[in-house]
């Protein structure tokens, strides 16, 4: 046989060797995912929602506008800045080109108050006439309580909106403001990105959303006063308080914030002992809303929930007294867990006094995994089912649809974890078997379920509330 028909026989069998290769690894990641997916979905069905569960959830509404970021920002010829910056909140074009930039290239997610109106009304006004963009029903509370409706239990949704909003709304929502419906909504604009989208010189490292909104509604609570008489005759379970990153940065007169905490301060202080709380995080940049925040609300939450973003910022601000800007979009899972271990420690040394309550429950949702800690006794059930629910729910969310389709997903957390960062902790190998890992740490039981990451995002906007509802309905 000549050279050259040995050469070209050899490139042959290389090429259906590496063809055949890559088929055994696609077929073997396939199978893995399969398995995954049915184990946390049997994990999910073990336990369902009681009936009748009634959970009070508040404060605030707002219409969502979903639309591509790097389109709109074309659109309004607003170009990509020589570099980025971190603001507070939004003065004009230049710093929402900054700080658009400063999130963007790190595929986090961020949410901030625009000052000038007529510069959110003339963004809102191209995004209105943009046929590709998607409007919801918006806002912490309605999404929550959209999801916790869905799963079977009966709301109470303390908002201001208009007739449309609340047309929108799952019929066992309840609304409880009494009064004539708002005639214009309050709007949050999603500027959402993908994997690898390119603005100028920055690329995005994972897909996400900068969120910009300029309320005039919901930082001042409107809805609270009704809320807080509502919830005398609903007799909730549970009551969920989110949206309160709408005070971060408003140009309140002053001591009207204050004024508004120590009202819904009142309001979480008289609930029954027998009455879980949960407090939403979001993304917060304000140093003095943030100590507000561990004043006013976080000491009468029995549970907390945030995403890898707002853990770090809470996490710097007990550690060492100053704001976190930004975070690890993909943070390591003994990283994370360290951190909810000090937030959930320094948390629970609340005096418990006034109706003041201990911590007693912490659920941190990432891109990656879902991590759920809880205290033994403390009334909160089914941990492992409330994570795997979670990283289900993540999937569906983002990509759209009811099922988990595994041509669309991908696992990210590695092969096996360390449960700390100190030196010689223990490793948690993942199991396809038993994707839920739990473990018991004195008196806490912590549990963290793997997420089939969705390759084909359809939204961003509004995941955290939706993961964050789903864990939490299979614990009250």
């Amino acid at each position: 046989m000549s050279l050259i028909k040995y050469g070209g026989l050899l490139s042959m069998v290389v090429l259906f060797g590496a063809i055949y290769y890559r088929r055994s690894q696609d077929n073997q990641l396939r199978e893995q995912l399969d398995k995954v997916l049915e184990n946390l979905r049997r994990a999910e069905r073990k336990v369902s929602v009681p009936p009748r569960t009634r959970v009070a959830i508040g404060l605030g509404a707002c219409e969502d506008g979903f639309v591509s970021a790097i389109d709109l920002l074309n659109k309004l010829e607003i170009k990509p800045p020589a570099g980025v910056k971190h603001y507070g909140s939004i003065q004009g074009e230049k710093e929402l080109a900054e700080m658009f930039a400063f999130f963007f290239s790190r595929g986090a997610a961020g949410e901030r108050y625009l000052h000038d109106k007529q510069l959110f009304e003339d963004i809102l006004n191209v995004v209105e006439q943009d046929p590709s963009a998607n409007w919801y029903t918006g806002g912490n509370a309605p999404a929550m309580a959209n999801r916790l409706a869905k799963e079977g239990c009966e709301v109470l949704l303390g908002a201001r909106m208009s007739q449309k909003l609340r047309d929108s709304l799952h019929e066992r929502i309840k609304v409880s403001v009494v009064g004539s419906p708002l005639k214009k909504d309050d709007v949050h604009l999603l500027m959402e990105y993908k994997t690898g989208e390119q603005w100028g010189p920055y690329v995005t490292p994972r897909a996400n959303r900068f969120i910009i909104h300029s309320d005039s509604s919901n930082p001042k609570l409107e809805s609270l006063d009704d809320f807080s008489e509502g919830l005398l005759a609903f007799h909730p379970q549970a009551v969920v308080i989110g949206g309160l990153q709408m005070m971060d940065n408003f140009p309140f007169l002053e001591g009207e914030r204050h004024s508004r905490l120590a009202e819904l301060q009142r309001v979480m202080a008289d609930l029954s002992p027998n009455t879980k709380t949960h407090f939403e995080f979001a993304s917060f940049a304000e140093e003095a809303m943030l100590h507000d925040l561990l004043e006013y609300v976080v000491p009468y939450s029995d549970s907390l929930g945030m995403n890898e973003q707002e853990l770090p910022n809470l996490f710097s601000l007990l550690a060492y007294g100053n704001v976190s800007v930004l975070s690890d979009p993909y943070p390591r899972t003994a990283t994370v867990l360290d951190q909810m271990r000090f937030v959930f420690n320094s948390l629970k040394k609340t005096p418990l006094t006034d109706g003041r309550r201990k911590l007693s429950r912490l659920h941190v949702h990432t891109l990656a995994f879902q991590a759920i800690m809880t205290s033994k006794g403390s009334g909160w059930k089914n941990t492992m089912s409330a994570a795997a629910k979670a990283a289900l729910t993540a999937n569906r969310y983002v990509c759209g649809t009811s099922e988990v389709d595994i041509s669309k997903s991908r696992i990210i957390m590695d092969d096996s974890f360390s449960i700390s960062q100190e030196v010689g902790s223990q490793r948690m190998p993942f199991r396809d078997d038993r994707p839920v890992s739990c473990w018991d740490e004195d008196d806490v039981r912590i549990c963290v379920a793997p997420v089939l990451v969705c390759t084909d995002v359809y939204m961003t906007g509004g995941g955290g509330d939706n993961v964050s509802s789903a864990g939490l309905v299979l614990q009250i």
